[in-house]
């Protein structure tokens, strides 16, 4: 099982920052590609992030959030975390993480169709 938790705090004021820290009991992260999405009310799914297994650990990221978020695993804590600078109230919804095979090609993991394992999700809430 994989659980994403809020740490810190899930409520924030536009322009703060987040951790979001996701964790994985009886699996060892580094070996699956690591995702991250967000669903806000009303809206379908979408990709936030994502780290490569350990192999490579190449991450790749939304154009909304590319330059403000940043994917990072610690292989010791067996846990991926999502650090989100310059919150904007548009980045409100819930966000899960998601563990895919290492085999699995790139081009899957821009979508929650090409994950194998969901967190049970944390709310984000920006305030204007």
């Amino acid at each position: 099982e994989v659980a994403a938790a809020g740490v810190w705090g899930g409520l924030v004021q536009a322009g703060g920052s987040l951790r979001l820290s996701c964790a994985a009991s009886g699996r060892t992260i580094s070996t699956y590609n690591m995702g991250w999405f967000r669903q806000a009310p009303g809206k379908e799914r979408e990709f936030v992030g994502g780290i490569r297994w350990s192999g490579s650990s190449n991450t790749y990221y939304a154009v909304s959030v590319k330059g403000r978020f940043t994917i990072s695993r610690d292989n010791a804590k067996n846990t991926v975390d999502l650090q989100m600078n310059s919150l904007k109230p548009e980045d409100t919804a819930v966000y899960y993480c998601a563990a895919a095979s290492k085999t699995k090609i790139l081009s899957t993991l821009f979508t929650p169709g090409g994950y194998d394992y969901w967190g049970q999700g944390t709310q984000v809430t920006v305030s204007s």
